[in-house]
């Protein structure tokens, strides 16, 4: 962000904000909004958090949730407090179409308001005066923690900030697993060192399930809803309109699931397929080198990250289903040669 003292004026006099991400939100993009706004607080701007649709009830513990505004339920406060903005951060998303009509509404609504863009994803659209953009990063929460630092307010870090950006830094490295770097751990020892409780918090994140999720998830494993293709070493798990309806599913239900197909020792590339009412949803996830990203946007009208991206299909779940396993012959000799970035030594 090369304007970063232009934007620090900007902040220096209370301002009214809004922050928003994507639909469907997840750990990254609740940790990083509720992180930015107990800082942005701390610098007497009014701060309103704002997503296009319900977030997972396991994250529903951390400060300020219970004050987020959902689009869906309630879109007149959620657009009233974007026209009377004075700046509108956009977390963990590259492009507006990514907010549904929320994104629509600043497009035709909000061409005035100072907008921010923090996020990690590849190829950000160009619609924001500032920018601070790095696909290297593990997360948006490591960003916001960055983006703090650039301002020069590290000592505003305290325990309840904190712990926000160490949700959203955990769940999307897989708690440590995926797209670390030395300077991740190093932001992950300040935010410790400002009374984060690491071992509280994984607690409260993964191991709160419900007795429906084991179920589920014992269902995914155990009947023909997994498929394996050892040629490929891929893997997906598919779910229909019957199975939500049999086990209740709920938005966050099937939160991690497809990374237990990647469990298995030679599979590198796994799919959690489902049926939405009015769409089928993937979710890919990756081993090593192999970029699930390109698929994603390639194929299902999606993007993401090298190892986690999403896409959707209009297509009937079967059909869908049946896309999938043609594209796989494509990429056999990448999913099959030998991988470097997972050997030890």
């Amino acid at each position: 962000m090369e304007n970063i003292a232009e934007l620090k004026t900007l902040l220096s006099t209370p301002k009214k904000i809004v922050i928003v991400s994507h639909r469907n939100p997840d750990g990254d993009a609740i940790g990083s909004s509720l992180g930015l706004k107990h800082f942005l607080t701390q610098l007497d701007h009014k701060v309103t958090v704002a997503f296009p649709s319900e977030f997972p009830d396991f994250v529903s513990f951390l400060p300020e949730a219970n004050r987020i505004l959902i689009h869906d339920n309630n879109p007149d406060f959620v657009e009233n407090a974007l026209e009377g903005s004075d700046i509108i951060f956009c977390l963990d998303f590259n492009s507006l179409s990514r907010i549904d009509s929320i994104g629509d509404f600043i497009r035709a609504k909000c061409q005035d308001k100072v907008k921010v863009l923090i996020d990690h994803h590849l190829e950000p659209e160009a619609f924001a005066q500032f920018t601070l953009s790095q696909t290297k990063a593990s997360s948006t929460a490591e960003l916001i923690y960055v983006f703090i630092e650039m301002l020069g307010y590290e000592h505003l870090v305290n325990k309840e900030l904190g712990t926000c950006l160490f949700t959203g830094i955990l769940t999307d490295t897989g708690s440590f697993k995926y797209s670390t770097s030395p300077r991740l751990y190093q932001i992950a020892a300040k935010l410790k060192e400002a009374g984060v409780d690491d071992y509280a918090l994984q607690f409260e994140l993964f191991n709160a399930q419900t007795e429906k999720q084991l179920r589920l998830l014992s269902f995914c494993l155990s009947t023909d809803s997994m498929q394996i293709f050892d040629e490929y070493n891929a893997g997906i798990i598919v779910l229909n309109k019957r199975d939500y309806e049999y086990f209740n599913i709920q938005r966050g239900d099937t939160e991690g699931i497809v990374n237990f197909i990647l469990k298995i020792k030679n599979i590198r590339f796994a799919a959690l397929i489902t049926e939405q009412p009015k769409i089928v949803k993937l979710s890919l996830r990756s081993k090593g080198d192999f970029s699930v990203q390109e698929i994603a946007q390639k194929y299902f009208k999606g993007g993401g990250h090298k190892n986690a991206a999403g896409g959707i299909s209009y297509a009937p779940l079967r059909s869908t289903v049946e896309k999938f396993k043609k594209i796989l012959p494509e990429y056999k000799e990448a999913l099959t040669k030998e991988d470097t970035t997972m050997t030890i030594v």
